[in-house]
């Protein structure tokens, strides 16, 4: 594939950042290796071996996934604000319709019911959320309100509708990122110190709120008591060692819940060792720090704010993710981006990878255009 191809897969691969791209297809490579290592675990029970169904569908959400991830970074700017005001609506919408709707596991209300998978409508309001956030902050015209408390506007709703649920990770999650948007935009520390508040406030709460966060939290607090789930992880990661027990050697996991979504991470730890967890670890500080560089290098503060943002959204969720399989962090249903199962949260962080793409993408004739094009808000580019 030379530059003087004018077709359109030749265009994007000029103009794509192609080690975040190619630090992607490794951490899918993964998870389809670790799809399969997980599946007979994850379908049988804690003494018998299953079957490959988990590995299959996956397979097919990736497939599905990757067509999401090259459309979406292939949008303009504008395209990706329009893109992410719709995700954000329908996100929305769906959480909001999980309440009535949902089905429901251990308590909570998070998924759609679709048949042939389960869909977590919440899982699309984290990149399109940093989209809004980044529009919102980077338009130079004066708002009526503080522009700190219209994007407050925007996630109040969210953040009610996920404490409904209740998904209390999801929420933190998202006011986390709604704080390191702020902190990236400079903004004065006083809002910075208001959602951290907030936030600290509102944990308060959940702890008294809602009995399973109450366990957790002592349960991770007790150096005597590291939990079921935690202590099989960590179990899973000695059984290991540095290199591991082989492929499909593990048994650790046949006994571990979640093993093939909130933690996959130990049966990585398990059949291929510690080198395979810091090659994960590692694949992902590479595509963040990526992500913050070419977005530091973008022209308009708009593409600096939402790289910086959904950034974000991928590093943070793979720290907790991580930090939980090996008890660093209290026990949290969260999954590891691009490499747990499930079609929810592989559809969703690659629609974020597409967008952060889009935004990093080389195009001259592009940007030009889009100096004389409204914004999602009906002004200028900044």
């Amino acid at each position: 594939m030379n530059r003087a191809s004018r077709n359109l897969v030749a265009e994007w691969w000029w103009t794509v950042d192609r080690l975040a791209f190619i630090a992607v297809l490794a951490l899918i490579g993964i998870g389809l290796m670790l799809a399969f290592a997980a599946s007979p675990a994850a379908s049988g029970g804690p003494m018998t071996e299953g079957n490959f169904t988990y590995a299959l569908k996956q397979i097919v959400f990736t497939l599905i996934a990757i067509g999401v991830l090259f459309g979406a970074s292939l949008l303009t700017p504008a395209q990706v604000r329009s893109a992410a005001l719709i995700a954000f609506v329908a996100g929305l919408l769906g959480s909001a319709l999980v309440l009535l709707f949902g089905h429901e596991t251990l308590g909570a209300r998070r998924w759609l019911d679709l048949g042939w998978f389960t869909l977590q409508p919440s899982e699309f309001l984290k990149p399109s959320f940093a989209i809004l956030v980044a529009a919102i902050l980077a338009d130079p015209r004066p708002a009526p309100l503080p522009k700190p408390a219209v994007t407050f506007i925007i996630v109040l709703p969210a953040i009610l509708i996920l404490l409904k649920q209740p998904d209390v990770g999801q929420t933190f999650l998202l006011i986390a990122l709604w704080a390191a948007m702020l902190f990236f935009a400079g903004l004065a520390l006083k809002w910075i110190w208001m959602i951290g508040g907030g936030a600290v406030g509102m944990a308060t709460a959940a702890f008294f709120l809602f009995p399973h966060v109450q366990h957790r939290v002592l349960q991770f607090m007790d150096p005597t008591d590291k939990g079921y789930q935690a202590g099989l992880s960590l179990k899973a990661f000695a059984h290991g060692g540095l290199y591991g027990v082989g492929p499909g050697a593990g048994t650790v996991k046949y006994h571990l819940p979640d093993v093939h979504s909130d933690f996959i991470y130990a049966v990585a730890g398990e059949e291929f060792g510690l080198v395979l967890c810091a090659a994960i670890a590692l694949l992902f500080c590479i595509l963040a720090v990526r992500l913050l560089l070419r977005s530091a290098q973008a022209k308009d503060s708009f593409a600096q704010l939402a790289g910086a943002g959904l950034s974000i959204v991928i590093a943070l969720q793979a720290f907790i993710n991580m930090g939980v399989a090996v008890n660093l962090l209290p026990a949290k249903g969260m999954t590891l981006p691009f490499i747990s199962y499930g079609g929810s949260s592989l559809f969703a962080v690659a629609l974020t990878m597409g967008f952060a793409l889009a935004l990093s993408r080389q195009r001259p004739q592009v940007e030009l255009r889009e100096t004389a094009m409204f914004s999602l808000f009906g002004g200028s580019r900044p």
